[in-house]
């Protein structure tokens, strides 16, 4: 069936169906169902539509770990791969997760730039380039959409930071919106016409997001997009958005819209057909999706093992910042390794935040090493505590009380104690966001459970939850607390809530009965029907020293060490921005203890975004692995060991000092933040600092010598039309391996402000020994042009460089632009 054929064929199924909608019907449809769905209407053929969270995994309608899901390294890690291929087919991927949990639209990819690196939310977002992002964002809506699962780029516009997002008003240049913050969005919805884009919490210029004509001019006129603009939740605020160009309100049933909106009609302060332009997209949707009529969804066109590319994806992103010849480790040349870190055992697999998602396992970098160094003895030492919050107990090393499995048994209670609901449950990291249990109608809940510790330690126990806390072990009450929420971000509060612990002395295999009593505080909030509760481990007080101390002896007794570092959960999540970028407690220390005493220290990062590294001409390789997904262990190995490329460039510049970051700011002033540096963000920032980053957009070291050899140009590119340009490559090593090919345009002399040079295309290119390839890369006039109240072109020549960062570009050529004519 052609593509005019089938649009007919969508269009007049919407209309038959609205043709049929009462008024009453109609508004129904425009605010959701509860927090995951829309309303159905059986007699018209529609069924509910489920949407989901999770950009890098799809959660479903439940936060349950009865129903894992794949867990994708984080959008940094993909981002940094700089592979359209990877990106469309880490889409499909998550696609087919979708269809199997019985999902229709996926709340992603998340596409706004990396302005600051201080950013909360900067491991969601792609990258500091909206040339970069915008191409990866492309290829990951194809991957989702033709397995039949709408996509949802966010959070349309300029929601770049966390701090005051509910009512920050971020005052951005025009030249700016267009040319960044616009430009990342665009592409996925002209040529990948995304089935739906969310509008964010943010006010651009004193107009909230929800109600700006931004919706209409550029999204639904230039850029012709026909799909529906889904709210942030609890975005839309008032009836006013109504009259505007969003289409969809969530979460449900409650809303400003409903009742308040049939009255509008019904008294002419809005007309109906305002109304049915937002139903015909929601009815568009669910033609698309399958949930309108007997068709059904789309059958799979792309299907591949999600676990194994999930470890693929994490070896493609992971970037190798400094090596001295020290990787690839040969198996068979070591004896004794040493893994250290707080990381190093419990990774972030991903960021926290509406993105989590459960999957049935991780594979840790211990793990990981220990697996592929079956004949190898690995030495684990902590070196420093990196961890807040709590861990959740492991399934294994729980017995329900009730069930004598694994797991533990969760109880709703009402006032007078008595059960209203149970449920056994395989974890103590409890999120109820949707599904069964009575959560606003219970006064209490229990949650019991026996552990069986894995080896002897000190450690403390108990419970994350704002609300009155009881916890008893061994049945001896040994917490009592009324505990309030720290900050005033809902977000932050519901997902990251205060811990109350005790110490306790574990004896490996000697069980310990656990018990916690939460009482919920009365709320009258947008997450009413819902609760988060952890029950869980962390280190106890320990002395810092002594663990340096332990972890520098295991490091002198092996051949090699791996020293994992990273962030935590305090440092990047949604809801809060970060205060600075160093490493979060002594692992700087514990860097420089360890490589004095081995040579042949190599650090695995595991951070979302960049972190200062003061140690990283001290040590023998530095490796960035981002929040790896679930088999970020197997990745590590796969990589350290040379089995697999480090296949990452940085998709956003690293600083050496804080201080020396152009771009830094994320707090508002009265309720106001100013992108005073308009066009220079990211690397357009440092290309006009006096100051050097330590690592800049595009660096990435591989296992081979790759080098780029050519640039060749056409002489000339019509306004408005679209070039290729070739690059060359040669692989003068004696292993496989990959290079990214960055173009970069300049223009000397120009009567407008510009950055000093801009990326205008890239690819990556793999190499066989020996190998030379030549790869095309596309380059749109529009990316010479300055926004000026619409599109202008300055016309004449512009210098092209070739390279792979954006300070080594050794390759040049010119490109004339020509008018139209």
């Amino acid at each position: 069936m052609s593509e005019t054929t089938t649009r007919d064929r969508i269009e007049a199924d919407v209309e038959r169906a609205l043709g049929e909608l009462t008024v009453e019907e109609k508004v129904l449809l425009l605010t959701g169902k509860d927090f995951w769905t829309t309303w159905p209407i059986e007699r018209i053929g529609l069924r509910t539509m489920v949407v989901s969270d999770g950009p890098s995994g799809v959660r479903g309608e439940a936060w349950d770990e009865r129903s894992p899901s794949l867990n994708l390294p984080s959008a940094s890690a993909l981002s940094a791969s700089f592979d359209p291929d990877i990106a469309r087919r880490y889409g499909a991927v998550a696609a087919c997760e979708a269809r199997r949990k019985g999902v229709d639209v996926v709340l992603g990819p998340t596409i706004n730039l990396h302005r600051s690196p201080r950013g909360g939310r900067h491991f969601e977002a792609f990258s500091e380039d909206p040339v970069l992002t915008a191409e990866l964002a492309r290829t990951y809506v194809t991957g989702l959409q033709d397995n039949g699962v709408g996509a949802t780029p966010k959070h349309y516009i300029a929601n770049d930071s966390e701090t005051e997002r509910f009512t920050v008003d971020v005052q951005v240049p025009p030249r700016a919106l267009h040319e960044l913050y616009l430009r990342a969005f665009e592409t996925a919805i002209t040529e990948s016409r995304a089935w739906l884009v969310m509008s964010s919490y943010n006010s651009i210029h004193g107009v909230t997001a929800t109600e700006h004509d931004l919706l209409e001019t550029p999204l639904k006129t230039d850029w012709d997009f026909d799909g529906v603009v889904i709210s942030d939740w609890t975005a839309v605020r008032s009836l006013r958005s109504a009259e505007a160009e969003q289409d969809l309100v969530m979460p449900g049933p409650d809303g400003p819209w409903g009742d308040a909106l049939v009255a509008a009609i019904r008294d002419g302060r809005i007309a109906e057909e305002v109304v049915d332009r937002k139903v015909r997209r929601i009815l568009r949707l669910a033609v698309r999706v399958g949930a309108l009529g007997d068709a059904g969804p789309a059958p799979l066109v792309h299907v591949e093992d999600g676990v194994a590319f999930s470890r693929t994806a994490a070896a493609e992103g992971m970037v190798l910042l400094e090596n001295s010849g020290e990787l690839p480790w040969r198996a068979d040349a070591l004896t004794r390794v040493a893994v250290i870190g707080n990381n190093a055992e419990h990774a972030r697999t991903q960021g926290g935040g509406s993105a989590t998602v459960l999957p049935e396992r991780t594979v840790s970098p211990l793990e990981g090493l220990a697996a592929a160094l079956p004949d190898v003895r690995i030495d684990y030492a902590l070196g420093a505590t990196n961890q807040t919050g709590l861990a959740g107990i492991p399934r294994e090393r729980m017995t329900n009380p009730v069930t004598g499995g694994p797991g533990a048994r969760v109880r709703f209670l009402d006032a007078a104690g008595a059960e209203i609901f149970a449920e056994d449950r395989l974890a103590t990291e409890l999120v109820w966001f949707g599904g069964d249990a009575p959560v606003a109608e219970s006064k209490q809940v229990e949650v019991s459970f026996s552990f069986v510790p894995g080896r002897t330690e000190r450690l403390d126990l108990g419970f994350a939850a704002a609300g009155h806390g009881r916890f008893y072990l061994d049945g001896e009450l040994v917490i009592d607390e009324l505990v309030e929420p720290e900050g005033d971000d809902l977000g932050a509060a519901f997902m990251a809530p205060p811990v109350r612990a005790v110490p306790v002395d574990l004896t490996e295999g000697t069980p310990v009965d656990v018990r916690f009593v939460y009482e919920q505080p009365a709320r009258d909030d947008a997450l009413l029907n819902a609760l988060a509760l952890n029950v869980g481990t962390q280190p106890s007080s320990v002395d810092e020293d002594q663990l340096i101390a332990e972890a520098v002896e295991a490091a002198r007794a092996a051949d090699v060490a791996l020293v994992v570092v990273g962030t935590n959960s305090k440092v990047e999540s949604e809801g809060f921005d970060r205060t600075d970028l160093r490493l979060p407690g002594r692992q700087d220390d514990l860097v420089r203890a360890v490589a004095a005493a081995n040579p042949r220290t190599v650090v695995l990062i595991n951070a979302g975004s960049p972190v200062l590294l003061p140690w990283r001409n001290d040590v023998a390789a530095v490796l960035v692995g981002w929040f790896g997904g679930q088999e970020f262990g197997n990745a590590v190995a796969d990589v350290l060991l040379g089995v697999a490329e480090p296949g990452g460039r940085l998709p956003t510049t690293w600083a050496a000092e804080e201080e020396h970051v152009p771009v830094l700011d994320t707090a508002p002033t009265d309720g106001v933040l100013e992108y005073t540096e308009g066009i220079h963000i990211g690397y357009r920032a440092w290309l006009r600092s006096e100051e050097a980053p330590a690592y800049w957009f595009g660096h990435g070291l591989g296992y081979t010598d790759i080098a780029l050899t050519d640039l060749v140009t056409p002489s000339y590119l019509i306004e408005g039309d679209t070039t290729e340009v070739a690059v060359t490559a040669t692989n003068r090593g004696d292993r496989p391996g990959k290079q990214v090919a960055l173009v970069f345009a300049e223009r000397a002399g120009s009567a407008v402000e510009r950055p000093v040079r801009w990326l205008v295309g890239f690819a990556p290119i793999r190499l066989e020994p020996g190998e030379t390839k030549t790869v095309s890369i596309d380059v749109h006039a529009k990316l010479l042009g300055h926004w000026a109240d619409g599109w202008k072109y300055e016309l004449g020549d512009f210098t092209l460089r070739a390279g792979t960062t954006a300070n080594d570009l050794p390759l040049t050529a010119t490109l004339e632009l020509q008018a139209d004519s």
